[in-house]
């Protein structure tokens, strides 16, 4: 892999405390939850190879994911296969939404309020409103743009209210609410590591069917590790030299110019337990279409 335009990246990952399991759990949400869910652990093996990672250690992630819940091994002679736990199903619709096709809210000028319980369900509704993208500017009090959904973990465990207030307060509150700053930093890196693949395959590069879907991966775990602790807020909230709009227009470059070929990676060494896995849905296909400043659009 020395020569390869997945160099840095890969260099960048082993740098970094990602732990296999964490792939693995990409790999899952990308790429087998469309194809039906259940892979081969030695699919799953194959792919670790191009990243330089010996079977031992994903054998061992692999069990980890299981004895957690998130996965159940199936067993058919000799060959392990894995799929989705429930736990892992639910935990995995969520996190779609929030990477492929975050909506789009308007800045009504009013804020949800939700102020948390003073008994035993505290912990349970700060969990669940922290998960649904509520911030925290104070103890006890999370707030969102208006309309935002309320968690059905918090629904009935929260006084829930509505305030206004003018749009420059709106964003100093936000500041507070919200790690704006920490997650910028975060799309900052994220364009740093993959900015130079995205030039290369604009400039004519065609990556092997093997190093584009480790680039798919790779892309989409490096990503979401930014997207999911971004609350996707309206333009109104936040700083004006915003990187996420920037940041999602790279990964969707690089990941429609990569998921043909990947796709045929799978289509080749993919195997569930009735053979080949199954086509992959439609929705497949529609990840990352729409222009990415629309999800940042004002009222």
């Amino acid at each position: 892999m020395t020569a390869s335009p997945l160099s840095p990246i890969l260099d960048q990952l082993r740098c970094e405390p990602s732990r296999i399991w964490s792939i693995v759990v990409t790999v899952y949400g990308d790429a087998i939850v469309p194809r039906g869910g259940s892979v081969w652990l030695g699919t799953l093996a194959r792919f670790f190879e191009t990243l330089g990672v010996g079977e031992g250690a994903v054998r061992t992630a692999m069990s980890r994911l299981a004895a957690d819940g998130w996965l159940v091994r199936n067993r058919v002679g000799r060959n392990s296969f894995y799929r989705l736990a429930e736990k892992g199903r639910d935990t995995f619709a969520a996190a779609t939404e929030h990477i492929y096709n975050p909506p789009a809210l308007p800045w009504s000028g009013a804020f949800d309020l939700a102020i948390l319980p003073q008994n035993g369900e505290r912990e349970a509704a700060r969990t669940a409103l922290q998960e649904a993208g509520f911030g925290s500017p104070s103890p006890g009090l999370w707030i969102a743009p208006q309309g935002a959904a309320l968690p059905t973990g918090a629904a009935d465990a929260v006084l829930r209210l509505a305030a206004s207030t003018d749009r420059e307060t709106a964003a100093r509150l936000a500041a507070s609410a919200w790690p704006l700053a920490r997650t910028a930093d975060g799309y900052a890196r994220f364009q740093a590591l993959f900015g130079p693949l995205a030039d290369s395959l604009r400039g004519g590069l065609a990556l092997s069917e093997a190093d584009s879907f480790a680039a798919r991966i790779l892309l989409i775990h490096a990503y979401r590790r930014v997207i999911l602790r971004d609350p996707i807020l309206p333009a109104a909230l936040l700083p004006p030299d915003w990187p996420g709009a920037d940041a999602r227009r790279l990964c969707g470059t690089i990941y429609r110019a990569v998921l043909g070929p990947s796709e045929a990676w799978l289509d080749e060494n993919g195997l569930c337990e009735t053979g080949k896995l199954p086509a992959p849905c439609p929705s497949l296909f529609r990840r990352f279409r729409q222009v990415a400043e629309k999800r940042y659009e004002t009222s």
